[in-house]
């Protein structure tokens, strides 16, 4: 199996690593292949963005390491853009579209916190209904279609702390129908979707972001995945790889998708 990791981050963003020791890393657990996904600036000043000459900086160094690690590790330049970003799109060799504010009365609310933080979210804006917060999640969240990105990461992020806060009921019938709802919506633009591992490395969830229903709904509509761990330590390079590919099996995936110079393409997942 090809294993690559196209959602990583390093110190041109919020993560802990160089890309270099990122390269590193990822060679030493075995990996084919890796994709750098800076975060794309906000309007508003952002620590998990930063722009001006890091980007060029950015850009220049993952040139030299493609270069430089030729035969022994593919290495792919992206980008994570929010819906609400604004960088220019130029220049990346993917792009991962990620949803991470909503839009409140013309207000941008951040919403991707840690617990007390999402707690205040949801007492502040929806009366501590937690359910009301998964609506409006799923409703903005399909407008991550209009950016056009290649992939559509964590895409069930509102379940980050949702068994921790009680936020509503994951298995429930209405909590399902709107992730469904949205899933449909999206693969209609974008047909590549991540299963991240990132909040299992974190220690905010024991299982990856893709809930099983959205994968089978996924394979049912013919949409491709790929594998991430959101990568922010070079520790967690590789974390949960087998429970991510264990899931796809189970529901179905014999193939996953991979970014080649020529474009995405299927690999067999065993």
């Amino acid at each position: 199996m090809y294993l690559q990791n196209l959602h990583t981050h390093s110190v041109f963003c919020d993560g802990k690593n160089t890309l270099e020791e990122m390269c590193q890393r990822a060679i030493e657990v075995g990996f084919d292949s890796i994709g750098f996904s800076r975060h794309a600036c906000m309007p508003h000043p952002s620590i998990y963005c930063k722009g001006g000459e890091a980007i060029v900086e950015y850009f220049n160094k993952s040139k030299e390491l493609k270069k430089e690690y030729a035969g022994r590790l593919d290495v792919f330049c992206g980008a994570e853009f929010d819906l609400y970003s604004i960088d220019p799109r130029e220049g990346y060799d993917f792009v991962i579209g990620s949803f991470h504010y909503l839009k409140i009365d013309g207000e941008l609310v951040g919403f991707d916190k840690k617990v007390d933080g999402v707690k205040e979210v949801v007492d502040t804006y929806f009366g501590g209904d937690g359910f009301k917060f998964a609506r409006k999640y799923y409703e903005q969240i399909v407008d991550l279609a209009k950016i056009k990105p290649d992939i559509i990461g964590h895409f069930d992020l509102v379940t980050k702390h949702a068994k921790t806060l009680s936020l509503f009921d994951e298995d429930s019938t209405a909590y399902k129908s709107l992730a469904i709802e949205a899933v449909r919506e999206l693969s209609k633009t974008v047909p590549i979707f991540e299963l991240n591992t990132g909040c299992v490395s974190r220690g905010y969830r024991e299982t990856p972001y893709l809930a099983p229903f959205i994968v089978k709904e996924l394979k049912r509509l013919d949409c491709q995945i790929t594998i991430s761990s959101d990568c922010h330590n070079k520790d967690f390079f590789d974390c949960g790889w087998n429970v991510a590919k264990e899931r796809l099996l189970d529901c179905g995936y014999k193939n996953i998708v991979i970014l080649t110079k020529d474009g995405f393409k299927e690999e067999a997942l065993v």
